[in-house]
């Protein structure tokens, strides 16, 4: 007969020369808890523990975070000062000043990229309409992703109100469909395309198809697994109420607008006749732009990065939200400085298909985040192919969003920089 039971208590498990508790049926697992006030604490500081992971991670690795940031900034500040200030100045003056007598008669060859003025304009060789959309989406992205952060810095998204952040982004993504379909018709109407309907239709279902489709695929791949992250078919309709009844309107009502304005004049007239490209060094392939384009963007933000992974896969929490605006405008400001050094390197070597390679160039950060998602995945110690899928599936979907909102800062940037240099010289 087994000796009286008595219910386990902690001084039971943890006490000196305790004794193993005779158990037998079904053994119920029970814990207690003691809630102690702390009259010191104000009632808005209440979830600062848990934010701060009871300041696990120092506020200073931030500040690190902020201070690397800057130097790359400025050192690429730096370098675009030295070389283009003063390889612009020396070429406006070069372009600007009328010929002397003996050069005329010697009929002095010109050089740089002055020669490719009635090229430099011209529509991408490259499928025109793809890179409308692909701009069109940025700017949808780039719009909703300086919206939620600010928002998130104001303090009125908070991670203690669960949901709240990815309820703001994708009312605010659907919201600024009208920018995507505006940008797209200004892009396209710009490189005289004809099909604006299948260019608006590409831009209105093109990015959330893809993110809609590979959304339901980890959804069952999550529900396959009884995770109870899947989510409802309740949610399904809604997010398909909210793209077609809302954003698929205001992308063709942002396109309508878009179309009635007139195209993007540019400063110099385009010829009929493309000019011939010379062979370009192998520093100037698309492979070495990609690689360069991308380091120092990534270089710029890779550790918020960490933070903001370990917040989605480690559940931990972020709320540094100032730092994050600091970073992301470090982000913007390099990926723009490095793409008008590369773009002017390009017009020097007389090469005038300066549209796709922008965009790639600045786009090439997007490329580097995914591929530090497989340094970052060692971490999850993952056993089974659903975890592969999901974490592989959905970090390649935000990196392609990087990309897409990169892109559009590089090709905005490079059309100002093109604007601005070549309505500064006087063409012949």
């Amino acid at each position: 007969k087994l000796p009286s039971k008595e219910h386990t208590r902690y001084e039971m498990v943890y006490a000196r020369g305790r004794e193993p508790q005779p158990a037998s049926g079904r053994v119920l697992f029970t814990y207690d808890v003691i809630w102690t006030e702390n009259k010191e604490l104000h009632w808005a500081s209440r979830w600062d523990v848990y934010l701060s992971m009871d300041n696990a991670i120092p506020a200073k690795v931030h500040w690190l975070s902020i201070a690397n940031s800057l130097v790359i900034v400025i050192v690429l500040s730096a370098m675009i000062a030295a070389i283009l200030v003063r390889n612009l100045r020396r070429d406006f003056s070069r372009y600007n000043r009328l010929a002397t007598d003996e050069e005329k008669a010697e009929d002095l060859e010109e050089f740089g990229w002055k020669l490719v003025h009635a090229d430099v304009f011209r529509p991408p060789s490259f499928s025109p309409l793809l890179l409308a959309v692909c701009c069109g989406t940025g700017a949808q992205l780039l719009c909703m992703a300086v919206l939620t952060i600010v928002f998130s810095a104001m303090g009125f998204l908070s991670p203690a109100n669960r949901g709240a952040l990815i309820m703001a982004q994708l009312l605010l993504y659907v919201l600024m469909g009208s920018v995507a379909g505006y940008v797209t018709a200004r892009f396209y109407k710009t490189f005289k395309g004809k099909s604006w309907q299948k260019a608006t239709a590409a831009v209105a279902f093109g990015f959330p198809g893809m993110a809609f489709a590979m959304f339901i695929i980890m959804n069952i791949v999550a529900l396959s697994q009884g995770s109870s992250d899947a989510v409802p078919a309740t949610t399904m309709v809604v997010l398909l109420v909210l793209w077609f009844g809302i954003s698929l309107p205001l992308v063709f009502f942002g396109a309508y607008f878009g179309y009635k304005q007139d195209a993007i004049e540019f400063p110099v007239n385009t010829s009929s006749i493309p000019r011939q490209i010379p062979d370009q060094p192998w520093f100037m392939g698309i492979p070495f732009t990609l690689l360069v384009g991308g380091i120092l963007p990534f270089g710029a933000c890779f550790v918020e990065l960490y933070f903001i992974l370990a917040s989605v896969w480690m559940d931990q929490y972020y709320y540094v939200f100032a730092f994050l605006f600091l970073v992301f405008a470090i982000l913007i400001i390099t990926c723009a400085e490095i793409t008008v050094l590369f773009c002017y390197f390009q017009l020097c070597g007389e090469n005038y298909h300066w549209w796709w390679r922008s965009f790639t160039t600045a786009g090439s950060t997007g490329l580097y985040v995914f591929l530090y998602s497989f340094v970052y995945f060692k971490q999850l110690e993952a056993n089974q192919l659903a975890t592969y899928v999901l974490y592989f599936g959905y970090m390649g979907m935000a990196s392609f969003a990087l990309f897409l909102m990169t892109g559009f800062v590089g090709v905005t940037t490079c059309l100002v920089f093109n604007k601005t240099i070549f309505g500064s010289i006087k063409i012949d």
